[in-house]
């Protein structure tokens, strides 16, 4: 130790007499330039050194990957033993259609599958309610009953894939669902895996696909992690996302602290319940955005999992070190893609793509370089998924566990990054705890300011954007894009109609009737939930009861 302290203290010598030398004129131009910071307003020197470290235990905060605090990642041997799942989110459309989609990407190699929902089914509407118009199929599959479930599965053994469903405030439904295809294929429930998202806080702060008040949607929200920690011990009850609120506007640091502020809640939440809490920790899962501030990205996944590690060790007092692992999903930034010159978009994934394996993620969705104009044509999507297969196999870069561990400026961004989001948990545990402060605005405020300041900078040339207020062109070029079937809406309606005419009315109005006294009382309302929907009854039926018992949330309004 003695020997390192006096190597540091001459190699800042050293960077002194450096910082002495008469300065070029680039260097004199580059005082005249504003500092520069990262996307998260760190600012940065132009060199980094060991003296940056120094204050740095490396056993404590850095450590082996696999072992606490999981700072180099989760498992001792990463993509050496076992490379990431290439997840590609999916789902548009009808039943069937995305079916066909499913059935294209596990042919060209995909692992997991990842289902993207319409907006009426995401808000527990039916397709024929007439505040649907317009809407079914848009965004995602147009889910009525199991019956449109069974025809997003056809085909697709549920033993043989992992399954990720981007879904909230009707979680238990969507689930009762899939547990239902389970079912019906044979297959046991305890060998089922995949995750739901289920993260209905953040909802309130940036998505918006909320339906109940935040106490009886947090009610529910623990019922599917109890409920899968005792019948689905592989599933992933939960996936606590940053991910909307940076696509809303918020940087890096608030990415972490309000993701991990929301875990915290959770965690409490079920820990009322009197279960231990190695018996669901280590279920939870996370998913973060990829944005383009390179090596902040890369620090940034480092930071959340050490930060994490310490939580649940130090406030949740977790002995399992399962529990401990921050595990989560990346996604590519949707909002950096531009429509302009789209297909520079394919650069700007490649690179989110590679900050998202080097940082250590489990799986991983690149987007299309028409998202921005479309949904994704089939050859958009492969070429995505082609991106992750080239980063996979011929650039070497999984060969070694964390190869950016160690880099001065990587280990300054980790630390600066989790002492800043230690900052916000602090002062969100402060107010009350992550509910008080979104029932304030606190959190989705500041979401809106950061979001307002960067499209400032956007707007004033000061953060480029190529095609937008840089190397502008002329001519765009033409693109082949995704074209929505019209007609399917009709025929989403015509089915549900059909499947109601077939249906056995007099179960479902008395299993709705149980749903009522379940929903009163403190009982797992999972089970009746799966009775419900093996009657085929509808995701509306089910969420309008709810509705009636626990009411419709009103955001509060943001100045």
């Amino acid at each position: 130790m003695v020997a390192h302290n006096r190597n540091v203290e001459e190699i800042i010598i050293k960077e002194n007499e450096w910082k002495k030398k008469p300065p070029s004129k680039s260097i004199e131009k580059e005082k005249l330039k504003d500092k520069i910071k990262t996307h998260s307003g760190i600012e940065l020197k132009s060199v980094f050194g060991p003296e940056d470290m120094e204050n740095t235990p490396y056993s404590e905060d850095i450590g082996m990957p696999g072992s606490a605090p999981f700072t180099r990642g989760v498992y001792p041997s990463m993509y050496r033993g076992r490379l990431w799942t290439m997840r590609q989110y999916s789902g548009f459309g009808d039943a069937t259609q995305t079916n066909e989609r499913f059935k294209y990407l596990i042919s060209k190699g995909q692992k997991g599958l990842s289902i993207a929902f319409d907006l009426p089914t995401q808000m527990g509407y039916n397709s024929d309610n007439p505040l649907c118009l317009g809407e079914v199929g848009k965004v995602g599959v147009t889910i009525n009953s199991l019956e449109d479930f069974e025809r997003v599965f056809d085909g697709i053994p549920l033993d043989k894939i992992s399954t990720s469903m981007t879904i909230n405030a009707p979680t238990s439904i969507i689930l009762a669902m899939y547990i239902a295809v389970a079912e019906k294929q044979g297959i046991s429930l305890e060998i089922l895996r995949g995750t739901v998202q289920n993260d209905i806080l953040k909802e309130y702060i940036a998505r918006g696909t909320y339906i109940f008040p935040p106490e009886p949607a947090l009610r529910l929200t623990v019922d599917v992690i109890d409920y899968c920690s005792k019948y689905l011990p592989n599933f992933n009850t939960i996936s606590i996302s940053g991910y909307h609120m940076r696509e809303a506007g918020c940087n890096a640091i608030h990415e972490i602290a309000f993701t991990l502020a929301n875990g915290i809640t959770y965690v409490e939440e079920v820990l009322k319940r009197g279960i231990d809490i190695d018996d669901f920790a280590p279920r939870l899962s996370f998913f973060f955005c990829i944005h383009n501030n390179f090596f902040e990205e890369v620090a940034k996944l480092r930071a959340a999992r050490r930060l994490w590690a310490k939580i649940m060790k130090e406030r949740f007092h977790a002995k399992d070190p399962n529990s401990l692992k921050l595990r989560f999903h990346t996604q590519t930034a949707g909002v950096t893609l531009t429509a302009q010159q789209p297909e520079v978009n394919i650069v700007r994934v490649a690179y989110q793509a590679l900050a998202a394996v080097l940082g250590g993620t489990q799986s991983l969705h690149t987007n299309g370089a028409d998202e921005a104009l479309c949904l994704p044509t089939e050859d958009s999507v492969r070429l995505s998924l082609r991106t992750q297969q080239v980063l996979a196999y011929e650039t070497g870069v999984p060969d070694v566990v964390d190869p950016l561990g160690g880099s001065y400026y990587i280990e300054f961004l980790t630390n600066k990054l989790e002492e800043e989001a230690k900052k916000y948990i602090d002062k969100i545990d402060e107010m009350g705890g992550m509910l008080k402060a979104i029932e304030s605005g606190f959190v989705q405020q500041e979401i809106q300011e950061n979001a307002y300041i960067l499209q400032k900078r956007i707007d004033n040339g000061i953060e480029k954007v190529i095609g937008v207020n840089m190397l502008q062109i002329e001519r765009e070029p033409e693109l082949c894009i995704f074209r929505h079937d019209t007609k399917m809406e009709k025929k989403a309606i015509e089915n549900l109609n059909n499947l109601k005419k077939r249906r056995n009315e007099k179960e479902i109005i008395e299993n709705l009737e149980k749903l009522k006294i379940v929903a009163h009382s403190s009982e797992n309302i999972m089970p009746i939930i799966i009775e419900l929907v093996k009657n085929y009854a509808t995701v509306q039926e089910i969420c309008d009861v709810l509705r009636d018992l626990f009411g419709v949330y009103q955001s509060p309004e943001i100045i």
